[in-house]
């Protein structure tokens, strides 16, 4: 089994700035966790309306919603307008994770030596941010986003009215 980088979106939230490093060469701004948790908040809170009007607000079609449900952002395309987070009729789009430099995660593939660990866990003072053998279990609210990548979310479920 592969190791994997864990992010807890629950404990990722109680944060109120982040400042966690990341030792990629390429990040200018070393904010590679907030692309973390750009794509788990979009993979696992994200309500994926059928109508999408994140993706019909964006001026810049930076948003493309997938046939899997999943809402992309295109972040050569986007201008941080964060016209999509006023458009999301549930708040699921937040602001501070629609940044307008991405750093993008590579996820220490091939960096790594030995038992050592990607820098970002080590600074996440939440400790949202871990790293090993992990596996998506829907029963604990963990899921697989990617192969890299799983995150841990509780995710919104379509109550049914009687």
């Amino acid at each position: 089994m592969a190791k994997r980088l864990f992010i807890d979106l629950e404990l990722c939230r109680q944060c109120d700035q982040c400042d966690v490093a990341c030792s990629y060469f390429y990040h200018p701004f070393n904010s590679g966790a907030i692309y973390l948790r750009e794509i788990g908040e979009f993979a696992a809170t994200c309500r994926q309306c059928e109508e999408a009007p994140c993706v019909r607000a964006c001026p810049t079609d930076a948003l493309e919603k997938q046939e899997d449900g999943l809402v992309k952002r295109y972040n050569l395309r986007c201008v941080a307008c964060r016209t999509c987070c006023y458009a999301c009729p549930f708040g699921t789009i937040l602001p501070e994770v629609i940044p307008y430099t991405v750093s993008r995660c590579d996820f220490c593939i091939g960096r790594l030596k030995g038992e050592e660990k990607p820098v970002c866990v080590g600074g996440c003072k939440e400790g949202a941010i871990k790293f090993g053998n992990f596996e998506a279990d829907p029963k604990e609210h963990t899921f697989l986003v990617g192969d890299h990548l799983v995150v841990h979310a509780i995710p919104w479920k379509k109550e049914e009215y009687i």
